[in-house]
């Protein structure tokens, strides 16, 4: 069995022949969302996160390859690659140990020891390393010649010589390595003269703790301050134990040549391993609090981007403001944009009355069903001079998040889909569309902007934008999207699509009308049947030809239902109405070689609820009437709120004012929990305690203890 796949099946606790069924449709083309819907029977059930991992450790141990295949003829080019360092090479699957092993034979700059080398004093360094000779000095005096001026310096060249072959050893390396990874501690100061600067920064003023217990966004926040200049960062074991355990490897007995040696190894660990250790420490924890941060950031966007929508309705929007007015748009069922204009129900302008009677003209005239209000300034005061309103129908107000929406509405983006309105506009629809749908809205604004991460710019972005959109491609395909409703951008994001796919499918779209089944895609130009094949069971198409079309049953298993229903002598329409007919299918009679259990019982779900939405309903929610600013806030006040961001040490809550507060992990629950995200999630609404106010610093301390279970 091929190596690499033992490798990953080992790392992913799965089975190899799952990896190689994985890898095989990976290759061949098929994506992530496709192969955990719709080829369940291949894999052995896998989900998204076990094929990912799959598809990352084989992208990483094939780059191991291709490394070693490197290392290999550079050393085998210095005529260096004995059969038993070839083995080992071969053999490995450590990056770390590879590295290691090819040091001593990587092309380097020009050392001290090269120098020394060159000046003839090798064996002069191989000399002393015997530790025989009881004179070295006298010894050394025998390679004074050329540039070596005396005894001492060719001593001193000899042990710069020892000492990199000390700082090269693989052993060396695994021996402080392994310190390091046990003892090192990480410290933090201010650099001095930037005290004033750095406010944002005093909690790691003067700080030590061991790096196998810093947690993530720690450890970040301090790289953050390296960077800005403001902090000093280090990482370090205790010197004196290093310095022992490689002096116990190399120094034997007393003699002066042991001396020598001793020396050198001292110089070897202080100018050579400890900053080499310390460079390979700090990248190894920046990557490990880089992963965390990414993870917990992608887990949020998930949340957010799955929260209940409300559905096709028609809404008006209201992005709030004091000074320059409320901006109000008017949508109709799909969002599109049917009227807007500006009004002043605050101080300064305070024209309340004419406000009040603008909006029940234009709700009434676009037969509003639903108010989207923004939460930013003036969010409170509008949605209660809205709420003493009395309207003609039962319109419904909601209070939505504005996060990003200021980025979207100055995108490239919003700019064609709104050539002819400036931002406000722009950015009250993308508020009243966040409410009709928010997956649909919230993709076109780039995930770092919408606020629900931390340190999401101190983090590898590559790896950042690879996790997040992925998270968007999984959650946009979950769901489903409608191929008649769909922007481009929303499109883009379907299994086996991208931006030129997406954009060919509008204008066709735009150019033919609606479209009338899912095979009529294949007419969209660049639609191949591979496409097709990846996108088509994502993409719904309501009253369509088919009546399959608008589930999430894929093109390839309508026979199957087709003879299901012919068995049972009815129609699919039937078969989906009525819940008796589809007991009597037994599923048995309808497996093939191709087709198992998972997928027909995929099938009699998506039959059960066609074309369902795994999102749930938006539910309503009111924050304190009583509480507008940090300075109505007291301690003890039991407030409602929304948990609008999670980390690794808590939870912020929007409690309906300016600044959110923070639940501490310690706070969170009765019990004891490892992690927030164990009892809270994105959009949950929550009680809170008001516990700590800091006027200065502007925070709010929250406890949800004693409260009930979240």
């Amino acid at each position: 069995m091929d190596i690499l796949t033992q490798l990953i099946a080992k790392a992913v606790g799965i089975t190899p022949t799952q990896v190689n069924h994985t890898l095989e449709l990976l290759n061949g083309g098929s994506t992530v969302p496709f192969i955990s819907r719709y080829r369940k029977e291949a894999t052995g059930g896998l989900d998204e996160v076990q094929i990912e991992a799959i598809q990352s450790h084989y992208q990483r141990l094939t780059e191991l390859s291709k490394r070693k295949e490197f290392v290999l003829q550079t050393i085998g080019e210095q005529g260096k690659l004995t059969p038993e360092l070839k083995q080992r090479i071969e053999d490995t699957w450590d990056a770390t140990l590879l590295e290691d092993l090819y040091l001593p034979y990587k092309p380097k700059r020009k050392t001290r020891a090269e120098i020394a080398r060159q000046r003839g004093l090798e064996p002069l360094a191989t000399l002393l390393l015997t530790q025989r000779e009881s004179n070295p000095l006298q010894a050394a005096t025998r390679y004074v010649k050329g540039e070596v001026k005396d005894a001492d310096e060719a001593l001193k060249g000899a042990r710069d010589i020892i000492a990199e072959q000390v700082s090269e050893n693989e052993k060396s390396r695994q021996q402080v390595r392994n310190q390091f990874a046990r003892q090192a501690i990480l410290s933090a100061k201010v650099i001095k003269g930037k005290e004033a600067e750095a406010a944002n920064y005093r909690d790691y003023f003067d700080c030590s703790e061991p790096l196998k217990r810093c947690s993530s966004h720690r450890l970040l926040a301090m790289r953050r301050g390296e960077a800005e200049g403001l902090l000093r960062v280090t990482i370090s074991p205790e010197e004196s134990r290093c310095i022992e355990q490689l002096s116990r490897y190399y120094v034997r007995g007393n003699s002066e040549s042991s001396l020598q040696v001793q020396e050198a190894v001292e110089d070897a660990y202080k100018r050579l391993l400890k900053p080499s250790m310390e460079n390979e420490f700090a990248a190894l924890s920046k990557q490990q609090a880089d992963d965390e941060a990414i993870r917990l950031f992608a887990q949020n966007l998930r949340q957010l981007l799955l929260a209940p929508p409300l559905g096709q309705l028609r809404v008006m929007g209201i992005d709030p403001g004091f000074r320059t007015g409320c901006k109000v748009v008017c949508l109709d069922a799909q969002g599109n944009l049917l009227h807007n204009e500006n009004i002043y129900p605050h101080p300064p302008v305070s024209k309340g009355k004419e406000a009040a009677a603008s909006l029940m003209k234009m709700i009434e005239a676009y037969r509003i069903e639903a108010i989207a209000i923004g939460n930013g300034t003036a969010g409170r005061e509008t949605e209660e001079f809205i709420k003493r309103l009395t309207f003609h129908h039962d319109v419904r107000v909601f209070v939505v998040s504005e996060q990003g929406a200021s980025i979207y509405s100055a995108s490239p983006l919003a700019r064609k889909e709104f050539p002819d309105y400036d931002v406000t506009v722009r950015g009250a629809v993308s508020i009243a569309r966040r409410l009709m749908d928010p997956l649909a809205e919230l993709v076109k604004i780039d995930p770092k902007s919408i606020g629900v991460g931390q340190y999401q710019h101190d983090v590898d972005q590559s790896k950042l934008k690879q996790a997040l959109d992925s998270t968007v491609e999984s959650c946009v395909n979950l769901v489903g999207v409608n191929l008649n409703t769909a922007s481009s951008h929303l499109l883009s994001y379907v299994s086996g699509l991208g931006p030129t796919l997406a954009q060919n499918i509008v204008e066709y779209r735009a150019e033919h009308g609606p479209f009338a089944s899912r095979q009529e895609l294949l007419k969209v130009p660049r639609m191949g049947a591979k496409t097709f094949e990846q996108c088509a069971g994502f993409l719904r198409i309501a009253q369509g030809k088919h009546p399959l079309d608008n589930t999430a049953v894929h093109p390839e298993r309508y026979a199957l239902v087709e003879q299901m229903a012919r068995d049972l002598q009815c129609t699919i329409p039937q078969l989906i109405a009525d819940s008796q007919l589809r007991q009597r299918i037994d599923l048995k009679r309808y497996c093939s070689s191709t087709v198992g259990m998972p997928t027909l019982n995929d099938i009699m779900q998506e039959l059960e609820k066609p074309g369902r939405d795994p999102r749930g309903g938006v539910s309503d929610f009111a924050f304190d009437s009583h509480v507008r600013t940090l300075d109505d806030l007291r301690e003890g006040m039991e407030l409602p709120g929304i948990v609008n961001n999670i980390t690794d040490f808590g939870a912020f809550v929007d409690i309906g004012i300016k600044e959110s507060g923070l639940v501490h992990l310690s706070q969170l629950a009765d019990r004891y929990i490892k992690h927030p995200s164990e009892v809270v999630s994105i959009h949950q609404q929550v009680r809170v305690r008001v516990v700590g106010i800091d006027h200065d610093r502007r925070r709010i301390a929250l406890s949800m203890k004693g409260l009930g279970k979240p």
